[in-house]
């Protein structure tokens, strides 16, 4: 980001676009549904055996985010994210690699899991907030609407693929995807700012990067950090355990498959308008106001899916969800900054986005396991209204910000200041 144009620290917020495009997420649990009938029809796998590899992944993705966040803290955001992202992009051709032996499918999964974790939204949110303060809800927002533009694109590519070269050749090209939209922007743009990026930028002072709690002090210290870890990890479970299986609940009611992904596709843009809008409201109203709006979308979301309801409808039950999960990891990002400032933010978010990452894989592992058992998933949407209800619960409670914008500090201070 040397000389000129590439100073400019919006930079930062497109490489963080375009490198969560290909995250985990999007790679690991939104494209999940286009491959799982067509590795499991050539393979012989049930839906509860792919998705506990999921769900497998994703606790692999919980291990290795704290360590990421270590990492980060400590050595800096390209040293901890560059080996993480090529080793990911490799892994995911891999797949292709898959074989009827289960234990192929769980190793492969666990190992992606794991160095996946560079390709989540924890580098990408310490670097924005990094740079951003006053503005720091709406450059979240865009940052992380990478995942929606992500999950709007990458599903019917990988159909596309599929249908032309098979589900092998399919996962080689989305490992090469990962490598272009990912490793090179992270190389030239994404970084910290340094002491002279303040004034020159409209990056916030490094002071304010200092300020906030130790990870300890938020681990064993803080209700909120449990709250809040809480809170997101019910939202995902209920939010990705019905999107990951919108594909398979769609033409098991006789929805064509090519429809189904369209339909299932449509949470992508929602994704998208989801953390934009979300982050925009953010920097204007109270965060756990903002939180709850955005949880109560997939409650009726779920609702719409599970009411069997035919034509369009299930469109906006998917929609409805995308702004949910949209919403979620902007949030939390954004929650973290502000209740426990940026002195420990990659490591405290790196523990909190773990626990998260559990739910991701969780809830699509439940939902398959119950499908396995009842053939319905009715069970398990009351299940995730019930949850989704808790969330909301947990986020009323959490009182003002410790951390709020320096500039609303600084007028605090004045007011005080004045007879």
């Amino acid at each position: 980001m040397a000389g000129g144009l590439f100073q400019n620290r919006w930079w930062v917020v497109v490489a963080s676009v375009l490198g969560l495009m290909v995250g985990t997420g999007v790679i690991n649990v939104f494209a999940f549904g286009v491959f799982l009938k067509p590795v499991a029809q050539e393979l012989g796998f049930g839906r509860g055996e792919l998705a506990g590899a999921l769900f497998l992944g994703s606790t692999m993705t919980a291990v290795g985010a704290p360590v990421l966040g270590i990492l980060i803290d400590r050595w800096g955001l390209r040293v901890a994210m560059l080996p993480g992202i090529a080793l990911f992009a490799l892994i995911t051709a891999c797949y292709s690699l898959i074989t009827a032996a289960a234990t192929v499918l769980f190793v492969l999964y666990a190992i992606s899991g794991f160095v996946g974790a560079a390709q989540s939204p924890i580098g990408y949110s310490k670097a924005v907030a990094a740079w951003f303060d006053k503005e720091r809800g709406l450059a979240l927002g865009i940052a992380m609407a990478g995942v929606g533009l992500g999950t709007a694109l990458i599903p019917p590519l990988a159909g596309i693929l599929i249908q032309a070269f098979g589900w092998r050749m399919a996962y080689v090209g989305l490992g090469a995807t990962i490598f272009i939209f990912a490793f090179f922007p992270v190389a030239l743009f994404v970084r910290e700012p340094v002491a002279s990026d303040a004034g020159r930028s409209g990056a916030p002072a490094t002071a304010l990067q200092a300020e906030g709690v130790t990870v300890s002090d938020a681990l064993m210290r803080s209700w909120r950090f449990w709250a809040l870890t809480a809170a997101f990890f019910f939202g995902v479970v209920a939010i990705n355990g019905t999107l990951t299986h919108v594909v398979p609940l769609l033409t098991d009611r006789g929805v064509p498959a090519q429809a189904a992904t369209a339909m299932f596709s449509a949470a992508g843009p929602a994704i998208i308008v989801g953390r934009i809008l979300s982050g925009y409201c953010l920097d204007r109203f109270f965060g756990p106001y903002v939180a709850v709006v955005f949880l109560a979308s997939p409650m009726a979301g779920i609702a719409v899916l599970a009411s069997g309801a035919a034509g369009i409808i299930p469109l906006a039950g998917t929609v409805l969800c995308g702004l949910g999960i949209g919403a979620e990891v902007d949030l939390m990002a954004f929650f973290v900054s502000r209740y426990f400032g940026l002195r420990a933010f990659a490591q405290i978010y790196g523990w909190m986005f773990g626990f998260f990452t559990i739910g991701t894989g969780f809830g699509p592992f439940v939902m398959g396991v119950a499908f396995d058992r009842w053939h319905s998933y009715g069970a398990m949407f009351i299940a995730f209204e019930a949850i989704l209800a808790l969330a909301c619960l947990l986020l009323l409670r959490l009182g003002p910000y410790p951390y709020p914008p320096a500039e609303r500090r600084l007028r605090s201070r004045m007011g005080e200041a004045l007879p």
